[in-house]
């Protein structure tokens, strides 16, 4: 029989049999049997259980009924045949990360040096003066013997430094498991139980359950084909072959986990979960080189042309801080050796060479601290921190984020494309309008107006003709709407039936799926659904058909006249209905659909053979869907244009209906210079004679364009290619998309930022998506824009503090220890400032929430430096005002607090008065700065909102309240000696003028700065077909590597040095490669999404186009049909049905 069905005794999920509890299929039989293909494994199937219904008595499950759900024999079939989960890889113990973190090239030049001047401190020679100048000064023996402080001080420091680390890392890796949970939670798979058609979430999934199949799902686990409708699968993801894949209970019954449902719809028995299943096996055999597999680095991956912010951190500081710091211990030893043994004339003695040996670890020590403080490695942390901080706020405002670098993207987004359907409109669909009869009502008719015969052939039509899945429930509370289930255009065609005072559930009942002869399911070609049945007398064929109106009408050669009596429909009839009927609904924001039906009578026609079987068909009627405008989009359009955020809507959609919907969303503004295309005139523009797109011809026609109508999902990959590829304009375009159907995929995986519908999106589309959209709702795009820029200017504000910190740092410790012999910022209390500029300073600065103020400015597209000149001016303002403070204190502070000098002290010499000033100063001048940084754009008040971050308060006052710990109980530790009130009271008053200089520099006008440049500059024009040409290549990322090691805290190491040589591409690829990907394998539903197991992106795959959105009846022409290009994405729909319809 034509649409697949097995034959099925009648039985029930405890279907008796002789196991006693034991079920008659083995694990290891179904294992193998699901290794065959076609007729191997119809001959395997045959000869082991006869057919599918035995395979179902024997798994004690029934084809129709499904499992009972029963707790007590779900636990046995998962002793039996295991789970539907595949585990996820062991999380680092936190011994392990401590490890990591100790392998920091900085931190292990540290510990070295550390143990070494602990070491000699021990040593004590004999006779005061032997060696010089070493002990001079000191003021007792006491002091002398506390020479191992220091080496200790810097040990414990360390130990601090790698536990911080440590721990930052554990509670990243935890809260990334906790979003790969979150997202697993949220995928479900329907399948029947107890008779009862039910969504469970895919890890519940049991061998013996009956899964119901549709177009767009990827498949949970194996099973064996009960019943299919024009089933085709790709298998790409297990195989490598682009083709689909035509499944039947004939030639090709099985079913695999990890494959995607391309058309077509259907019922499988699961025969295999988890690790038994095919794509578990493979699992499997990878898990034995997991740690190989954690260190190569995904090809393709950097296809995505992401410009995370420390990205374009251009060789800030380059070979500069390595230089400095080298020079630095080279100008100190030279200094010491020449004074020592040429102006004192010194003789080098055996006995003082362990002191000679102090000072040039001493030395060595400065030298590392410049490299400490030289190095902005805080930056990645900040990064993490910012972007984990947003995507759990961004959870609450609906958009589920996948892949943490599109969050910050989304910022910068210049142009979003849309689909209509279910993100600009509500996605509840009625029927308004009808034409029935040859009349044509502007309300649903009543039904005695309709004569009896075409009223009982319009009701079964739509009936019988939808997805059985397609369902309208009574509503969950009183007076509330009833509630449509599946395909939302049929839900309307069902509630037009409703309306009608007829039910379609008897007539369901009465032609069970079972009885459905032959079933054309809706695809891209044919843009309509078409069911055929066996008439009861055996004499013929009945076939109801529904589609787009102008593609249905087209197949049209009769309709129903007033009296019920098919009349002859001319082409000049069709015309004259297009303009009286069909476009007047369209203008009105209507959705039109033609409900049609043909008699075969006679001989069995060849049903392959579509061109004929789906032509002479008889109209009965054609009704107008509205699907109003979601009260809540105009609004956030409106936001979006101020934002500097083109909007462009592109549907399947007939044209007039898509520019009377963008007119109602204010895409379309009056008096506005804009474009209204449909995809066959747009391929015409952009297309040359032989048919490749020119970007000249495409850069002629996007700027412009706001609606693209009838477009198919290849037009729409070509215009975001297009948008995101142009280089007219003053910044290159970032471009965000919206999708939800399977076809979706490769403009979803082109976009720079891609959404996917959570409600009616498919699986197909969430996994090529790099957010969702929980509520599939245009506003909580307007909310990931704001998330997106707040995150890009937090990361700006952290970086402006921190390098501020960095220039006055290197340049106190360098100038300091050439002109002093010693560092003014001791080692410890280097460590100390660089905990105050990483760590602390990314929580306080990376969590400041979101603004509306934020939406007032333009996006800073593909190209905007990170460092703008109002940046570099508050960098080199506050850098200035610094530098002055601590070199007046360092040279002349103690005659103005009347001290004794700090100056030149010797070797294990007391914490002095003024080295303690100098540092407490430092620490109240960025403490202040930090408040300064909260504001990169020049405003002047700096406090604006600060009570709403408690992070920013509590780091700032907790910073303040560890640094009076530290001063006046740090003591030789810390080189820190306790302060009086006055001495305390200038400190703070030094700290707190860093915030009127901060008034006074915004009140500095940055045009008139000409010497101003700007820093860290994205991809330029002449960079993009070096771009294009790297696509292809398996290229490292080092500062990726960097991060998959977790080590994102102080110390960055020599790696790092030489790799920021070049331009750093920090977080190029997505930053969740190296902080575990949330759709990361533990779960066997998205397993084989992963890179490795899809077609290469730029393969040529033929994929069959279809409409924008499977959950809409896509309008397009039969003409625009095209092959689209793009990676292994399969078509697509989001039909919630059974069978793919409309």
């Amino acid at each position: 029989m034509a649409n697949n069905t097995a034959d099925h005794p009648p039985g029930n999920s405890v279907a008796e049999g002789n196991h006693d509890g034991d079920f008659g299929c083995k694990l290891m039989e179904l294992r193998e049997l699901m290794e065959l293909r076609s007729a191997e494994a119809v001959a395997k199937l045959r000869d082991m259980y006869g057919d599918v219904q035995s395979v179902c008595r024997r798994l004690k499950t029934s084809p129709i009924e499904g499992l009972s759900g029963n707790p007590v024999d779900l636990e046995k079939r998962h002793a039996a045949f295991g789970k539907n989960f595949i585990p996820p890889k062991k999380p680092k113990t936190f011994l392990q990360l401590v490890w990591e973190a100790l392998q920091d090239v900085t931190l292990i030049i540290l510990e070295i040096a550390a143990i070494i001047s602990l070491g000699l401190s021990f040593y004590h020679p004999q006779g005061n003066d032997i060696c010089g100048q070493v002990s001079g000064g000191v003021e007792d023996e006491g002091e002398a013997q506390a020479g191992w402080i220091e080496g200790a001080a810097i040990l414990f420091s360390v130990i601090i430094v790698v536990l911080v680390t440590a721990f930052n890392d554990w509670s990243k890796e935890k809260q990334f498991r906790g979003l790969q949970s979150r997202i697993e939670q949220e995928q479900k798979f329907t399948v029947i139980r107890n008779g009862q058609v039910i969504q469970i979430p895919v890890a519940e999934i049991v061998v013996g359950d009956i899964a119901q199949i549709k177009y767009g799902d990827l498949l949970p686990a194996d099973g064996i084909l009960i019943q299919g409708n024009d089933l085709k699968i790709d298998e790409s993801s297990l195989t490598g072959e682009s083709d689909q894949v035509r499944k039947s209970l004939e030639k090709d019954p099985m079913l695999l986990s990890g494959t995607h449902v391309m058309e077509g719809s259907g019922r499988m028995v699961v025969t295999a979960v988890g690790l038994n299943s095919q794509t578990g096996i493979i699992f499997t055999l990878l898990g034995a080189g997991g740690e190989e597999e954690e260190k190569k680095v995904k090809k393709g991956e950097t296809v995505r042309k992401r410009f995370i912010t420390s990205g374009k951190l251009h060789v800030l500081m380059g070979p500069a801080r390595l230089i400095m710091s080298a020079v630095t211990v080279i100008i100190l030893i030279l200094y010491f050796v020449i004074d020592t043994f040429g102006v004192q004339g010194r003789e080098w003695k055996a006995e003082c060479t362990p002191i000679y040996i102090q000072y040039f670890v001493k030395f060595f020590i400065i030298g590392v601290t410049v490299l400490v403080v030289a190095v902005p490695e805080g930056l990645p942390l900040a990064v993490t921190i910012s972007l984990a901080y947003s995507v759990k706020k961004m959870m609450k405002d609906n958009n589920l984020v996948r892949h943490l670098d599109a969050c910050e993207t989304m910022g910068n987004a210049t142009a979003i494309c849309s689909d209509k359907t279910g993100t600009l409109t509500m996605n509840r669909m009625t029927v308004v309008q009808a034409y029935v009869g040859d009349t044509h009502y502007k309300t649903v008719p009543e039904p005695e107006a309709i004569k009896p015969q075409t009223l009982e052939l319009m009701v079964n039509s739509i009936s019988i003709n939808s997805a059985y899945t397609t369902k309208i429930l009574p509503p969950e509370r009183e007076g509330g709407l009833p509630r449509h289930v599946g395909n939302k255009t049929e839900c309307a065609l069902l509630g037009l039936v409703m309306d009608l005072k007829r039910d379609y559930q008897p007539i369901r009942d009465e032609v069970p799926e079972e009885k459905l002869y032959k079933v054309y399911t809706f695809n891209s070609s044919r843009k309509s659904m078409s069911t055929v049945l066996k008439n009861a007398d055996g004499s013929g064929f009945r076939m109801y058909s529904k589609g787009a109106s102008e593609i249905v009408l087209r197949k049209c050669s009769h309709i129903l006249d007033a009296a019920g009596q098919p009349r002859a429909f001319k082409p000049k009839d069709r015309d004259e209905m297009v303009r009286k009927v069909i476009e007047p609904m369209a203008c009105d924001g209507l959705r039109t659909i033609c409900v049609a039906t043909r008699d075969f009578v006679g001989a069995e026609p060849d049903w392959d053979n579509e061109a004929d079987i789906l032509n002479n068909l008889t109209c009965i009627c054609v009704v107008g869907i509205e699907d109003p405008v979601r009260p809540e989009v105009p609004e956030a359009i409106a936001k979006c244009q101020k934002a500097g955020i083109t909007v462009r809507m592109v549907t399947g959609d007939n044209i007039n209906t898509a520019r009377a919907i963008a007119t109602k969303c204010g895409i379309l503004l009056p008096g506005e210079d804009f474009l209204c295309l449909e995809g066959k005139e747009f391929n015409q523009q952009i297309r040359n004679d032989k048919g490749e797109v020119e970007q000249e011809r495409l850069d002629k026609v996007w700027p412009k364009l706001r609606v693209l109508a009838r477009s198919s999902p290849t037009d729409k990959h070509t215009l975001v290619k297009g948008i995101i590829d142009s280089t007219v304009g003053e910044t290159r375009q970032v471009v965000a998309v919206t999708g939800d159907g399977t076809n979706d995929g490769p403009a979803l995986k082109k976009a720079d930022v891609g959404f996917a519908m959570g409600i009616a999106g498919t699986d197909v589309a969430k996994e090529a998506s790099d957010i969702i959209l929980t509520d599939d709702n245009f506003t909580s795009i307007v909310k990931a824009v704001m998330w997106g820029r707040n995150v890009y200017d937090s990361i700006s504000k952290f970086l402006q503090f921190q390098l501020t910190v960095n220039v006055v740092a290197v340049i106190v410790a360098f100038t300091g220890a050439c002109i002093t012999q010693d560092s003014p910022l001791k080692a410890v209390q280097m460590l100390w400032v660089n905990l105050i500029m990483d760590t602390l300073a990314s929580l306080a600065l990376a969590t400041e929430p979101p603004t509306e103020a934020l939406l007032l400015r333009k996006p800073y597209g593909r190209d905007k430096p990170l460092i703008s000149r109002t940046m570099m001016k508050n960098i080199l303002g506050h850098a200035v005002y610094q530098l002055v403070v601590t070199f007046t204190l360092l040279f002349a502070g103690e005659r103005f607090f009347n001290i004794d000098s700090g100056r030149n002290s010797p070797l294990h010499a007391p914490p002095s008065e003024h080295y303690t000033i100098i540092f407490n100063v430092f620490v109240m001048m960025q403490l202040f700065n930090e408040i300064n940084a909260r504001k990169i754009h020049g405003e002047r008040n700096v406090f604006e909102g600060v009570y709403r971050n408690p992070i920013f308060c509590s780091v700032v006052l907790g910073t303040f309240a560890l640094q009076i710990i530290i001063v006046q109980f740090g003591g030789k530790p810390f080189s820190c000696t306790a302060l009086t009130l006055d001495q305390w009271l200038w400190c703070i008053f030094i700290g707190v003028a860093e915030l009127l200089w901060g008034q006074f520099i915004s009140a500095v006008p940055t045009h008139r700065l000409k010497f101003l440049k700007e820093a860290g500059h994205g991809i330029t024009k002449e960079e993009i077909q070096q771009e294009e040409q790297t696509e292809d290549v398996d290229e490292i990322d080092h500062a990726e590597m960097e991060l998959r090691r977790g080590q994102i805290l102080w110390f960055r190491g020599l790696n790092r040095i030489q790799t920021q040589i070049k331009v750093v591409n920090a977080f190029r690829s997505s930053l969740y490669e190296g902080l575990e990907k949330p759709e990361s394998r533990s779960s066997i539903h998205n397993f084989m999404s992963h890179p490795e197991f899809m077609p290469h992106a730029e393969e040529e795959v033929r994929v069959p186009t279809i409409e924008e959105s499977s959950a809409e009846i896509e309008l397009l022409p039969s003409t625009s049909a095209s092959p689209s290009k793009g990676g292994g994405t399969p078509p697509d729909s989001s039909l919630h049905t059974r069978k793919p319809s409309m």
